[in-house]
């Protein structure tokens, strides 16, 4: 077979069709971009000089253009005009401070508290959504359906000035993509994920099961928003589409509950990206296996994280069973354990591993989740890790 572009071996790939070898792209490689400012255009170019696979994401709007919203990747989160936020510093002595915030919407007033730790990264100012408040909350933004009103003014679609600036990006990116010969992605779709951050994890696991109405709804709202979002990014077009699901695993969720309210709306999901051409992207990385029978259902067509050592029960001889024809597999090395702490002959005995396993077809090989440590050790094994992934590809 011709040599592919790389975007042609990662669609190829995707859609279980033959290919050149096994692609590699890394799903997320932090150490690399801030290596590069965060310029996602020079990230790309510079994994291609590694030999990978890449794509350009957009919306590329870095971390700290992404105030209210750290972890939610993509379009810019946006408030009714007649949301009023406050935000103040307690002092309470004991060794630690803190921080309120409100919003006081036409519907009600939502309140929330963070107690200030050492490593707090957000000065004075508490994110609407963000993993790291969640387990610092005193007291979490929505507690139950009274909230849910309110919640509704803070889950408004993109702003105009946001769509003509993303249709701008979009413009620029697809030029870019193809010079480059990779995949444009887009993103990121949320579900429960912005649930937990939300109520809080613990929380949300409780009402999951005595209030699973209110949780249901909650989800709706958040999948009516989604939806919005998701129309404006798939317009680009994109080649591929990312929902971040970390806590949609039965880690969070009891399958019942998985299958009645939640597979629903990524069905909904996938479809609106097919029918813009996209391929719907599905990163979940634990508590994956009692759900292998539905995936396919789903209407997903990459399961993204496939985590052999940190994710709670992987399987992937049983996912690969059961997936292996219908929905392809991204991943299958630890990358914060093997990559990251690994010797040399670990990083080699994993990635041969997860080529055996998960390939030869239907397979993008990544470290899971994302390479962040900036040290001699993790460079020496991204390189090892490739070597190894060249030498067991080669035709």
């Amino acid at each position: 077979m011709k040599e592919l572009t790389s975007r042609e071996r990662m669609l190829r790939t995707i859609g279980h069709g033959d290919v050149d070898h096994t692609p590699c792209c890394f799903m997320s490689f932090t150490a690399l971009r801030r290596r590069y400012n965060e310029d996602l255009a020079a990230l790309c170019r510079a994994e291609r000089e590694m030999g990978l696979d890449s794509m350009l994401f957009i919306p590329k709007a870095p971390r700290p253009r992404r105030p209210e919203h750290p972890e939610l990747r993509g379009l810019p989160v946006r408030f009714d005009a007649e949301v009023v936020t406050t935000e103040w510093r307690e002092a309470v002595g004991g060794g630690f401070d803190i921080l309120h915030k409100t919003y006081g919407t036409p519907s009600g007033t939502l309140s929330t508290r963070v107690r200030l730790s050492d490593d707090w990264p957000h000065g004075e100012h508490i994110p609407f959504v963000d993993d790291f408040q969640v387990p610092r909350s005193i007291e979490n933004l929505v507690k139950g359906e009274e909230d849910l009103a309110a919640l509704q003014h803070l889950l408004v679609p993109p702003a105009a000035e946001d769509v003509a600036a993303y249709r701008r990006e979009a413009e620029e990116a697809r030029a870019f993509a193809e010079a480059q010969g990779v995949v444009l992605a887009g993103g990121w779709g949320v579900g429960a994920d912005m649930a937990n951050w939300l109520c809080g994890m613990e929380n949300l696991m409780v009402c999951t099961l005595e209030k699973p109405g209110f949780v249901a709804r909650l989800l709706k709202m958040i999948h009516a928003w989604n939806l919005k979002r998701m129309e404006l990014v798939l317009s680009a077009p994109v080649d591929i589409y990312f929902r971040r699901a970390w806590y949609e695993g039965c880690d969070f969720i009891p399958r019942p509950f998985f299958e009645q309210s939640v597979l629903p709306l990524i069905r909904a999901e996938a479809d609106l990206a097919h029918e813009h051409g996209a391929r719907f992207c599905y990163i979940c990385s634990s508590g994956t296996v009692p759900l292998l029978d539905l995936y396919p259902a789903s209407g997903i067509d990459v399961l993204v994280g496939v985590d052999p050592v940190q994710g709670t029960y992987t399987d992937m001889p049983l996912m690969k069973k059961k997936l292996g024809g219908s929905v392809c597999l991204w991943g299958g090395v630890s990358g914060a354990i093997t990559v990251e702490r690994g010797s040399e002959p670990e990083v080699r005995s994993a990635v041969r591993e997860a080529l055996a396993t998960l390939g030869p077809t239907g397979c993008v090989l990544s470290p899971v989740d994302n390479i962040t440590v900036d040290a001699p050790q993790t460079w020496q094994n991204v390189a090892v890790f490739i070597d190894e992934w060249k030498k067991s590809t080669a035709a």
